[in-house]
């Protein structure tokens, strides 16, 4: 599975989640995009982007609560791919 950054980080300075992903998964840094994506196929279910977080934005996504649902498929989505 992978993580997924959800409404909390739209408009968010700190990225401190980019820092601390050991793959570089997460894209949007260099960006002129409202938040930050992880992309599905290159993350490798770490979480060390959850504790980095300052705004708890990050969730598995088993773990994305349902008024936040509708930014799995943002996700996936923003990198060509399919939702689960």
């Amino acid at each position: 599975m992978t993580h997924i950054i959800m409404e909390p980080c739209i408009g968010v300075k700190d990225i401190s989640c980019v820092d601390v992903c050991p793959v570089d998964c997460i894209y949007g840094k260099d960006e002129d995009w409202d938040m930050l994506y992880i992309h599905p196929e290159e993350c490798i279910d770490c979480g060390l982007c959850v504790d980095a977080c300052p705004v708890l934005a990050i969730a598995p996504e088993e773990e994305v609560p349902d008024k936040w649902r509708e930014f799995i498929a943002k996700n996936y989505e923003h990198f060509g791919l399919t939702a689960p």
